[in-house]
């Protein structure tokens, strides 16, 4: 155990870990220090300094999030120096900071502002030196360059998870985070990048100018469905603790924007699940194409894709839960009620920026239609519920729409780290085994860590599985891969930390901490579900028995193909100055 060391701040006197850092201390007991450009995912980096402190006895100020706490140190967090050197950082932050608040992702949860009314700050006594920096587009995500703050977070985050696809660059006597235009490296829409900037300079494509388009094109039948993730995160906006369910609420609240139906992604997770156990049977029995990579996460499929295409034949080829869902509303459901499908519009509210990119797919096509017509994230969803004053808090539930409403337990576990693999592993082990699956919880795949290995044991055959946590994390088994396939046996891999409740398209903030509270919210929702095998879903067995009987039927709306990608585009944008 490790000795603990004595410190003050603020007069009181605290026990803590010798290697702990100042902000460290004070937020573990309580003590307010602001920290604009930490994030508890990444290396603490003394770069706005917002959170200088005192310590007596000692010369200047000092970063709290980077300055380890000593022996008899006497900390200041709050003394007047502390604070005019605050305002001060402050004002210099907001004349790198062009100010766009209506359009931001971080417009109703903004630090930024919350610290400029804390110390009552001119937020315009400099000029704003950025101005004409440019914004870039790469796939489904804008960079506002002119909105930097120079933090850095997102340049970490893409080098953590793997890609480092933005870079540094010099501009004058100024620095510009910028998209790498070498031919290595490519942006493969994870959004994390949005998910760690305080300031907002990233977001997803049309987030909030476009959120209303879907819903008011009168001459389409307008289906909505919902990740299982949103069911646990959507109620932040709303004041609502972490990880409470809001299914029910959001069905209504669909409704009250105009949603003819709301139908359930976890539903289509249940028919990703069923192929995805079979396909895993069929490469263990063939011993072919092993280990098999889960694929719906269309991050990590790009990522494949285009770092490591020598590993396409690797992946599943069956199609995300909402891909699937939306080829079956379009197909069974339109049949089923006389619909024609080119009246359907879909509409997926998605945790997931990279969405964005998946439905843009051409091989993905069902009768020359598109499964899937619109991607909004859990941000744009509840943006649009305020602007239409939709309280989701008191809002009366209502049931979804049968009959693609109803999802088992292993459908909903989907949204969290480990939950793909666990859902698939329930089917394949009856399949495989021909018995009951006693205890259906596989606890060593779910969590936060990175890489979580297990062994499994169907009949004579022992699986190796391994659950990735990152692309940071798939970097390291694809290397360890390259020099030894058989390792594993079947690989989950979400480019998210925590999975679809960590994705770019959740509320912000989102750290560890939260994560594991929406997880914990979806493992709720399985273990009271009376169904929790995907191929014991009484819709699902329907559907199959009825619709889905031909081989070339199920191809063409539950399976795809990937290939190698090339470096996708990246655009320019005029600058604000320029556009008025």
């Amino acid at each position: 155990m490790q000795k603990k060391i004595k410190i003050k701040i603020n007069g009181k006197i605290i026990k803590a870990n010798k290697e702990q850092t100042i902000a460290e201390v004070a937020i573990k007991n309580g003590i307010d220090i602001p920290l604009l450009c930490s994030h508890s995912d990444l290396k603490f980096k003394p770069n706005c300094r917002i959170c200088s402190v005192e310590i007596k006895g000692l010369k200047g100020l000092y970063p709290a999030c980077s300055t380890k706490i000593k022996e008899g140190m006497e900390i200041l967090t709050d003394s007047p120096r502390a604070k005019k050197a605050r305002k001060i950082n402050l004002e210099l932050i907001f004349a790198q900071h062009t100010k766009k608040c209506l359009d931001c992702v971080r417009r109703y949860n903004c630090q930024l502002l919350d610290l400029v009314r804390r110390y009552q700050i001119k937020a315009n006594r400099f000029l704003e030196r950025k101005k004409k920096y440019p914004i870039y587009q790469f796939g489904p995500i804008l960079l506002d360059s002119s909105k930097c703050i120079d933090c850095r977070n997102c340049v970490e985050i893409c080098k953590t998870q793997g890609v480092g696809f933005l870079e540094i660059k010099k501009k004058g006597h100024s620095f510009q985070i910028a998209p790498s235009h070498k031919k290595n490296k490519d942006c493969v829409y994870c959004g994390q990048c949005i998910v760690h900037c305080p300031v907002g300079v990233f977001e997803g494509s049309g987030e909030f100018e476009e959120i209303e388009k879907p819903f008011k094109e009168k001459d389409k039948i307008l289906i909505v469905q919902f990740a299982p993730a949103l069911r646990v995160s959507l109620g932040e906006f709303f004041n609502m603790p972490y990880g409470t369910v809001v299914t029910e609420k959001i069905a209504a609240a669909l409704k009250k924007l105009g949603a003819f139906k709301v139908f359930d992604t976890s539903l289509g997770a249940d028919f990703t699940t069923v192929e995805e156990a079979n396909a895993l049977i069929e490469r263990l029995t063939k011993e072919r194409n092993l280990p098999m990579f889960t694929s719906c996460c269309p991050a990590w499929v790009k990522f494949v894709e285009f770092y490591y295409p020598s590993f396409v034949p690797n992946l599943t080829t069956v199609r995300s839960p909402h891909i699937i869902l939306g080829g079956l509303i379009k197909t069974f459901w339109a049949k089923k009620e006389g619909i024609d499908p080119e009246r359907i519009k879909v509409i997926s509210i998605m945790p997931c920026v990279a969405k964005k990119y998946e439905i843009a797919r051409r091989e993905l096509k069902i009768n020359n239609l598109k499964p899937v017509d619109c991607v909004l994230t859990t941000r744009e969803l509840a943006y649009l519920l305020i602007k239409n004053k939709v309280d989701l808090k008191t809002i009366k539930p209502q049931k979804l729409d049968t009959p693609l409403g109803f999802p088992s337990g292993a459908g909903v576990i989907y949204g969290a780290s480990g939950g793909v693999m666990e859902a698939a592993l329930r089917t394949s082990y009856e399949k495989l085994s021909g018995k009951r699956l006693l205890n259906i919880e596989f606890k060593k795949i779910r969590g936060m860590e990175e890489i979580k290995e297990a062994k499994m044991k169907i009949g004579k055959r022992l699986i190796k599985i391994a659950a990735v946590n990152g692309l940071g994390g798939a970097k390291k088994i694809l290397e360890k891969l390259k020099k030894k396939k058989n390792i594993y046996d079947y690989i989950e891999v979400m480019a998210c930390p925590g999975g679809c409740i960590g994705g770019g398209g959740q509320p912000l903030p989102t750290d560890d901490k939260i994560r594991k509270k929406r997880a914990k919210g979806l493992y709720n929702i399985d273990s009271q579900k009376k169904v929790k095998m995907a191929h014991k879903n009484p819709i699902v067995e329907k559907v199959y028995k009825t619709f889905l009987k031909e081989e070339k039927t199920i191809h063409s709306i539950c399976h795809t193909r990937y290939f190698r990608k090339k470096k996708g585009k990246i655009k320019i944008i005029k600058t604000l100055d320029e556009k008025s």
